[in-house]
Formats: C-alpha cells, sequence, structure tokens
C-alpha cells in the first residue's frame, strides 16, 4: 500500500510540473501559443513589456498571441507568427545586454503628466553608424497598434543594416506630434550612444502614424516643443485619410489596399498634390487588401517595404 502512495505522489508531483508550453514566460521562446500575458510579465522586458501591446484597453488574462487579432480592432492580415518572431528577437536581444526600450521622458515629466509613462522607444539595431527610420503605427487616434504595424516592419529595416525605432506614443492629435518630436530630440541627443547616422533619417507611418509623419514635416517640430533637425529624407505613409499637403512636405512613399474604405480618395490625391507641387510621390496600390495590412504578408501587398526601402536610398546623399 505504501508503494502506491508513492507512485501515486510521484505521479501528481509530474503532472504538477510546468510543460514547456506553460513555462514560455520563464525563459523559452516565445510561439503563438504564448500567451501575451507571459509575454509581458517576461523577465527580459521587466518594466515595460506592457508597452509591447495595446495599453487602451485590458488584455484578457489567457489570450495567445495567435489571437492577436482580438485587441487589434481595424487592423488587417494580422500574422501571429511574425509577431511572435518579433517579440522573440527582442527577447534575444535583451537576454544579450543589448537595451531594447528607451525611454523618451524623465522621470519627473512623466509624475507630471501620468500619461507619458505610456510612450518610449523600441530599438531595432541595425548596423553601427547606419542611417536610422522612425516608425509611428495606428490606429484611429484610440490606440496603439505597434506589435502589428510598426515592430514588423522596423524588424524588417533592422535586417536590412538600418536602425529603426518603434514609437509608442500617446494616442492624440497634438500629444502624439509631441512624442514624435521628443523621440526625435533623443536620438539625435544620443546618436553616438545608440550607433546612429543621423543624416537622411526617415519618418514611417501607419493610419494614424503617417498623420504624424506627415504633420511633423508640414508643422515643423518646434510646433510640438521639438527642435529642428532638418527634415527627413523621405515620410513612409501607409493607408492613410491624411489629405494635407504644403511646400514642406518631402518626398513620399505611399501605399494603400483597394478596399480600405477609411482612405481610399485621400490616399490617392494626397500622391498626386505632392506631385503637383514637384514633390515626389509614388503610391504602391493593391486593389485586395483593407485597411492596417503591416507587412501584407500572406497578400499581393508582401513585399512593399522592398519598394519603400529603394525610395529611401535614392532620396539618400552621397
Amino acid at each position: 500500500m505504501r508503494r502506491w502512495i508513492v507512485l501515486l505522489l510521484s505521479f501528481a508531483l509530474l503532472l504538477s510540473l510546468p510543460t514547456a508550453a506553460s513555462a514560455e514566460g520563464d525563459g523559452g521562446a516565445f510561439t503563438v501559443d504564448t500567451k501575451i500575458h507571459d509575454v509581458i510579465d517576461d523577465p527580459a522586458f521587466s518594466g515595460f513589456g506592457r508597452l509591447l501591446f495595446p495599453t487602451a484597453f485590458e488584455i484578457p488574462e489567457r489570450l495567445p498571441i495567435k489571437e492577436l487579432y482580438y485587441i487589434l480592432p481595424a487592423y488587417h492580415s494580422i500574422n501571429p507568427e511574425n509577431a511572435a518572431e518579433v517579440l522573440n528577437y527582442l527577447k534575444d536581444q535583451s537576454e544579450d545586454g543589448k537595451q531594447v526600450f528607451y525611454d523618451i521622458y524623465t522621470e519627473e515629466e512623466k509624475a507630471a503628466d501620468p500619461s507619458k509613462a505610456d510612450t518610449g522607444l523600441f530599438f531595432f539595431r541595425g548596423e553601427e553608424g547606419g542611417k536610422f527610420a522612425v516608425l509611428s503605427s495606428g490606429i484611429a487616434f484610440r490606440y496603439v497598434g505597434s506589435i502589428h504595424d510598426s515592430f514588423p516592419q522596423a524588424y524588417e529595416l533592422s535586417k536590412r543594416g538600418y536602425n529603426a525605432f518603434a514609437l509608442v506614443f500617446r494616442p492624440g492629435k497634438i500629444s502624439g506630434c509631441e512624442d514624435m518630436a521628443r523621440a526625435i530630440d533623443f536620438i539625435f541627443d544620443h546618436a553616438e550612444e545608440l550607433g546612429v547616422d543621423t543624416a537622411d533619417y526617415s519618418i514611417w507611418g501607419g493610419s494614424t502614424g503617417a498623420h504624424y509623419a506627415v504633420w511633423y514635416c508640414e508643422q515643423g517640430a518646434e510646433v510640438f516643443g521639438g527642435r529642428d533637425h532638418g527634415k527627413p529624407a523621405i515620410v513612409v505613409t501607409q493607408y492613410t485619410a491624411s489629405y494635407e499637403v504644403n511646400p514642406n512636405d518631402v518626398p513620399t512613399y505611399a501605399n494603400l489596399g483597394g478596399r480600405d474604405t477609411y482612405c481610399q480618395a485621400n490616399a490617392k490625391s494626397r500622391v498626386a498634390d505632392l506631385n503637383a507641387i514637384n514633390i515626389e510621390a509614388v503610391l504602391d496600390y493593391f486593389p485586395d487588401c483593407w485597411h492596417g495590412f503591416g507587412l501584407g504578408i500572406g497578400t499581393e501587398a508582401e513585399g512593399w517595404i522592398n519598394n519603400a526601402v529603394a525610395f529611401w536610398e535614392s532620396h539618400m546623399n552621397a
């Protein structure tokens, strides 16, 4: 009888041990089955894990990465496998001793305005001394969808040797631009430490983030509390409803999905209007894509980032 009791207790102990899947938040690689809260709580992201995902609403405790669409309303072509790959890159970088997140406001500034606590830059390293890009996501001034709409693009740029900074901002029409101005100030101020070349920088944005890129150029950094560092070489605007055009604009690469009911008219007319005032602008149009397709993995838009990079490179000074 004692032997059976020992066996049963041993079996119960085995059942209580965490499996590889349940231990992913404690050092293992993330998969699409990893719970989002396990990513947030991973020691590699201590102090900023919450900013990897939208902070505007509660994330269900047991929601896995494969159900990311649940917390990204109005986005399309969400790719959980790509999200897991990007998160693993950041985790590996952090565990290798490389800083992946930078505050753009001081502790005193965040204490005075608690909304500034939900801001910062995620750094996707390229080559030492490589040029840099700042990327902002949407969506609709309601929440920040970096995990789909700026992290993946930043990761792709880093693989091409460029230093990419994904901005987590306050989703307001003025506050978002203020955060962009502060972020660009931060990068210029710490360029040597970060190992970036500040010449020919670029600004990328999807949806709301594209508005910030346009407004930053058109109105100037000083309007938003920043300093003048010269215009970016280009801006990249994905699926934006922005329609403003003025002489302060810079060469623009844009893309748009044919099923995008939010931005259809404005995105097309803005490119035409830019060319009409002799500011080069190009549009990649994907008839079967919806709003917020990100990298467009698995759609006709997949590979658009190669065109955007080529456009940027064509506007770099030798």
